[in-house]
């Protein structure tokens, strides 16, 4: 043993040796040209002999490669809540899901105080159909405690194979007792955009999340509706839309934009700066749009709100937004593997940095009408309720049989959703005011 022991030391030593005239090397060349970010020679120290002390001491053999990437983890995880080390597997099942089909749940979550927290449930999924809302609190996962797990060993043990079931202990606020809800796992195919219309010449788009083609599918969605008469105005819904995509945003903001500046980014490497410009053709004709939002609301689905309010293109109605401006580069590793690395904060093309901040409506709808209607039961958790986020610099889903113009009354349509019946009378109200009472 101590024979073992002193080979350690001798490893140990050799590593250490090699990181101090490293970094004793680089610190003397950073130090001559006035650079301070110099390589932390004690930090790399310290990190030497924890991981010494570890591979000797710890009760049970660990490999260097768990040790390796754990340390990985935790550098990354320090940073903010949305940077991360993705293993191969991991960074497998996020190409995936950009394309819109997994298997799964549903569910768009992030940490919160060792604690999975739902940011939002996705239509049609078997996580809406559960009664899963946004702001949940998951706790456990069948018998076994969140707590101390790392959000990416938690989506994995949410995802299955589609009929396995899965038990979600969740605490909800307001309902005093922990709720347990079970789950079957299902193949989610995630349609990105759904349309119909809500009567005559007066269209809706949802949109769910934003992938690679959603910028078409929407553009595909409006020439649906014109098919069945002019368009007077439209409801562009993203409430409870956790975002996705960048380009997809970009895509869909330029639908309705002629000209200008849709976002840009800003960060410390050159790559990080990006701005995106409108091309010519607005896909409604300067057709009125409100916008809905809550939230649920986040990242991409932020970037659309903004860049059409800045404009002056849309009217934003609803709740102020989650506030994710923060841009995650996904850059590969050697190992197959990745780093999801937040590189950047967007903007408006106002310069509104919406990070820990969001979009606030231009018509509010208040909490006391939202919960008179039945939308939330709670105040859900926000990007600036996130440990470690950056600093600035539920609605009931549509019935899917609900598809034709007219096949439910303004009483109807403001019970069952009380923010989209205002959008539409807002919407037959610019017209009004716009053409007269003959083209409302």
């Amino acid at each position: 043993m101590l024979r073992q022991r002193n080979f350690l030391v001798l490893i140990f030593g050799v590593l250490l040796g090699i990181l101090i005239s490293t970094g004793s090397s680089v610190l003397a060349e950073r130090e001559a040209s006035g650079d301070t970010n110099a390589i932390p020679f004690e930090g790399l120290k310290t990190f030497s002999e924890v991981y010494g002390r570890i591979r000797q001491d710890y009760v049970e053999p660990v490999t260097d490669q768990k040790l390796l990437e754990d340390a990985i983890r935790g550098m990354l995880a320090g940073l903010d809540p949305h940077s991360a080390y993705l293993d191969q597997e991991q960074y497998n099942e996020l190409k995936v899901g950009t394309t819109g089909q997994f298997g799964g749940l549903g569910i768009e979550v992030g940490m919160e105080n060792g604690f999975v927290k739902v940011i939002a449930p996705i239509d049609d999924t078997p996580a809406q159909k559960a009664g899963i809302k946004a702001g949940d609190l998951i706790i456990r996962l069948d018998d076994k405690p969140v707590k101390g797990m790392s959000l990416n060993d938690a989506v994995k043990m949410m995802r299955g194979e589609p009929g396995s079931e899965i038990v979600l202990t969740i605490v909800r606020e307001g309902v005093e007792q922990p709720l347990k809800v079970k789950i079957v796992r299902d193949v989610i195919k995630v349609k990105s955009v759904k349309s119909r219309l809500l009567e005559e010449g007066y269209g809706y788009v949802r949109i769910t999340s934003f992938q690679s083609k959603t910028g078409d599918n929407v553009i595909e969605a409006i020439s649906e509706l014109k098919k069945k008469g002019d368009l007077k105005g439209v409801v562009l819904d993203l409430r409870n839309n956790p975002g996705g995509v960048l380009n997809a945003a970009v895509a869909v903001s330029d639908a309705f934009l002629e000209s200008g500046l849709i976002v840009y980014t800003d960060g410390r490497v050159e790559d990080a700066k990006m701005r995106f410009s409108a091309t010519p053709n607005d896909v409604l004709n300067g057709a009125p749009i409100v916008v809905l939002i809550n939230s649920g609301s986040a990242s991409a689905s932020e970037i659309v709100a903004g860049a059409l309010q800045d404009h002056g293109r849309a009217i934003i109605m609803g709740e102020k937004t989650f506030g994710k401006g923060s841009v995650q580069t996904i850059l590969p590793t050697s190992n197959g593997g990745a780093v999801k690395l937040t590189t950047a904060r967007y903007y408006t093309p106002s310069g509104r940095s919406i990070q820990a901040e969001g979009i606030a409506p231009d018509v509010p709808i208040s909490k006391v009408k939202l919960e008179m209607a039945a939308q939330s039961e709670f105040s859900p958790i926000k990007e600036a309720d996130l440990v470690n986020h950056l600093e600035n610099g539920t609605e009931k889903p549509l019935k899917k049989d609900e598809t034709k113009a007219g096949d439910k009354s303004e009483e109807a349509l403001a019970l069952q959703d009380y923010p989209l019946n205002e959008a539409l009378n807002l919407l037959k109200g610019i017209n009004i005011m716009k053409y007269g009472h003959k083209k409302n």
